[in-house]
């Protein structure tokens, strides 16, 4: 089994090599297609989420010299299919073992979280060449608990992104899932000080997609962005969205 790959779809937008450093994840999050995407019974991805096998970090480490002797470039996407800082974290620690190995062997880190503070332990190794994302969906406290229970709160996961940004190391904020278009706003109102560029995505595999006028969403967001300087870029599953014309007008994509 392969623990560096290359992931597919939306996901490859945000790296070009991933690693997952447990299996399920204790966060909950209604939209996750993550279960699904490991077979996996929701209920039991998020009730009993695991460390890796006793050889993982042996393993990765020497998969990690593989990949970097055959210079595969990159960052590696910590994670894609649970959360890096998720509770299970707290204790286990694997993430920051995953971190120094993977710098040891070369390579640069990205991060992407629901954790907030509990990233803040592992700061310390990170370096203006890895990065440190964070996903946002909505300001409040209600519909947090109603979508992903076990994450940290906003203003949690705001502090986390600022204390990154203090310490040198680049941000950016993945708006996606989209679950509210005025959330959209009130995040990039409240976080555009301290991060350096939002990826703008959709809700995928999920009814509720169905109550949202993506078309319409992606005009305005994209209008906004532009008109107010925020660095963004458009991703995969939004782009069909985008009102023709809207690319060449403004700058939908990687900043």
């Amino acid at each position: 089994m392969t623990l560096i790959y290359e992931p597919q779809g939306s996901a490859r937008s945000d790296a070009a090599l991933a690693c997952n450093v447990y299996k399920g994840c204790d966060h909950a999050c209604k939209y996750c297609y993550a279960p699904s995407a490991t077979f996996n019974k929701r209920e039991q991805f998020n009730a009993h989420p695991a460390r890796r096998p006793p050889a993982f970090l042996r393993d990765l480490e020497r998969e990690a010299m593989e990949r970097a002797t055959a210079s595969v470039g990159g960052h590696v996407l910590l994670c894609f299919t649970c959360d890096p800082y998720q509770t299970l974290d707290v204790e286990a620690a694997d993430t920051r073992r995953v971190i120094r190995i993977l710098h040891r062997t070369g390579h640069t880190i990205v991060t992407l979280t629901k954790g907030g503070t509990r990233a803040l332990r592992d700061l310390d190794l990170f370096t203006p060449r890895d990065e440190f994302a964070s996903t946002l969906t909505t300001t409040s406290e209600d519909l947090r608990e109603k979508w992903e229970p076990g994450t940290a709160k906003f203003e949690d996961r705001c502090a986390a992104l600022k204390q990154f940004y203090d310490a040198g190391i680049p941000t950016w904020v993945s708006l996606e899932p989209v679950l509210y278009e005025a959330e959209v706003f009130k995040i990039i109102e409240a976080t555009r000080g301290f991060v350096g560029h939002y990826r703008v995505g959709k809700l995928n595999r999920n009814a509720h997609a169905n109550t949202i006028d993506w078309r319409g969403f992606a005009e305005r967001v994209i209008r906004y962005m532009t008109d107010n300087g925020v660095p963004f870029f458009v991703k995969k599953e939004l782009l069909p969205f985008v009102p023709a014309g809207f690319l060449d007008t403004y700058n939908c994509r990687r900043p």
